[in-house]
């Protein structure tokens, strides 16, 4: 994923926080804002200290990173996306994260029909 589709700024993730919409499973928690008119979707990561040591935050981010590749060209590109990592995270697998990522997805209704 290209740098210029992150969101980095707190700025951005806090406007996304409190003005998106939410939804949730046991591993992740998604918040996403319509935005029309962009080219591509823009995604930020948040992963806790509770997740682990810096080692196995950056594997979560890593693994999110890389799902959102894989799942790109099914995500409605009208949204930012802010993904917030959850405990259980820490003990799954690249697969298992990236179901879970679209199963959040789908369930939000950011996949395209």
């Amino acid at each position: 994923m290209k740098k210029a589709y992150r969101i980095k700024k707190n700025e951005e993730f806090q406007k996304i926080l409190n003005n998106g919409q939410s939804f949730a499973n046991r591993q992740l928690v998604l918040y996403y804002l319509h935005k029309e008119g962009q080219t591509h979707f823009r995604v930020g990561l948040s992963v806790g200290k509770k997740i682990g040591n810096a080692v196995k935050r950056n594997e979560v981010k890593r693994y999110l990173r890389h799902a959102l590749i894989e799942l790109e060209d099914q995500i409605n590109p009208n949204y930012d996306l802010v993904i917030i990592a959850r405990k259980p995270t820490s003990s799954m697998g690249f697969f298992e994260i990236k179901k879970s990522l679209s199963h959040v997805l789908k369930r939000s209704n950011i996949f395209r029909q």
